[in-house]
């Protein structure tokens, strides 16, 4: 039985459908995105500039100084922040014991791709600049931040960097087609992501003459031999499950070890609710369980 905190998601998407029905100046922004998500406790905040981006250290009182979490948000590369998902990320680095950095990299339609990618690896190349060893760093996000935490890593391996331990996306959004059965599917059970929502977002952020095919914004057309141990997560009732499960079997076809777990009756980034659904704890621990040794904790 899905708990009533967990239903708090499936409400989120839910209202975030209706209001785009309203006219834009009667929009709530997205801050309240964050609402969902419980205060971590005994999680320090610290806004810092990481390779020209704001970003903010999520640091945990018990957690070691030089294990990272590279934190990418979700929002359809259209919203999101720093703020809206600072306390999600904070209970991932409490429970890892490693300290999160999370970063604003820049949005569309203002930045279309690659700007995006490009920003992740200008904050990579910071953090290796303060001293951490990137076998030390991981890169997490959810929805296109998961999308981003296996993109940014060709890039990064473009430009000559060393690739980080391992990636842990969550409902990641990989396939800018949005091809997936599970649209239809799924149609039912999500009540935001249908495909031509989804599509046009992928057209804000592509700009007027990207391709939806670029190994750099859809990962699922990428070279992904040579990288780390991948982690998915996916809610069982998203229309982007199958972004999810193409990402697992692409990776595995590339020689990447990769593991996927499928969170029946769970939404799109349920993670959110970390700190009051149960749903959300579990998988933010068992997140928590693969990362740690990954990063030598």
């Amino acid at each position: 039985m899905i708990s009533k905190q967990a239903e708090a998601v499936r409400r989120h998407w839910a209202a975030v459908r209706q209001a785009m029905t309203r006219p834009e100046d009667e929009r709530p922004d997205d801050e309240s995105w964050g609402d969902l998500t419980a205060e971590p406790r005994a999680v320090d905040y610290i806004e810092v500039e990481a390779g020209g981006l704001p970003a903010m250290w999520a640091v945990p009182k018990r957690g070691v100084q030089d294990r990272v979490l590279l934190c990418l948000h979700g929002g359809g590369f259209v919203g999101g922040s720093i703020y809206t998902h600072r306390k999600m990320f904070g209970h991932l680095a409490k429970a890892t014991g490693a300290r999160a950095l999370i970063i604003e990299y820049r949005l569309a339609p203002a930045h279309t791709h690659p700007a995006q990618v490009d920003d992740v690896v200008d904050a990579y190349r910071w953090l290796i600049g303060q001293g951490i060893d990137p076998a030390h760093i991981a890169f997490t996000g959810d929805s296109s931040g998961g999308g981003l935490s296996i993109t940014a890593q060709l890039r990064a391996r473009d430009r000559g960097l060393p690739l980080p331990a391992a990636a842990l996306p969550f409902s990641p959004w990989t396939d800018m087609e949005a091809a997936g059965k599970s649209y239809e599917t799924n149609e039912d059970k999500d009540p935001f992501f249908y495909r031509e929502t989804v599509r046009m977002l992928a057209a804000t952020f592509l700009g007027e003459d990207g391709d939806p095919r670029d190994p750099l914004a859809s990962p699922l057309h990428a070279d992904l031999s040579g990288l780390g141990p991948i982690y998915i997560q996916v809610g069982g009732d998203e229309a982007l499950l199958d972004d999810a499960r193409m990402l697992d079997e692409h990776a595995r076809k590339a020689g990447v070890d990769v593991r996927l777990d499928v969170f029946p009756g769970m939404q799109h980034t349920f993670q959110m609710a970390a700190g009051r659904a149960p749903e959300a704890d579990d998988a933010v621990r068992r997140m928590a369980a693969w990362a740690a040794p990954r990063l030598g904790l």
